[in-house]
């Protein structure tokens, strides 16, 4: 039912960009928050930046704030975020997550597939 999916990600150099998309399906998306996650080789899970539903609200990891803006198109079902000045320690598999609601008062975390980000010279 819940599906997302991540595309975008890639071989980069430092001071590079790169784009990444998560297209949701399965529940109504505009009315909940979306997030970016990653995880690198040997680290946990870690919150990359935050949007709510409207995209009226967004939050960032102090390491990629000035350096990441997360977006959304709630007409095209789909989460962006756009990565600029890239820099090793970006290195990570992305993830794509939502809490849609399963029942009243209960909700489910949803996790896309991930997509792999190497920022190497």
């Amino acid at each position: 039912q819940v599906q997302l999916v991540e595309s975008g990600g890639g071989l980069v150099q430092p001071g590079g960009s790169l784009r990444l998309s998560c297209a949701a399906s399965g529940f109504t998306f505009s009315s909940y928050a979306m997030s970016w996650y990653r995880q690198a080789p040997g680290k946990e899970r870690e919150l990359v930046a935050r949007i709510g539903g409207a995209g009226l609200y967004t939050n960032y990891a102090d390491s990629v704030k000035g350096r990441f803006t997360i977006s959304r198109d709630n007409a095209k079902n789909t989460v962006y975020l756009q990565m600029n000045s890239l820099k090793p320690e970006d290195t990570a598999v992305y993830y794509c997550h939502a809490m849609p609601p399963i029942a009243p008062g209960r909700y489910v975390a949803v996790w896309g597939q991930g997509t792999l980000v190497t920022v190497s010279s």
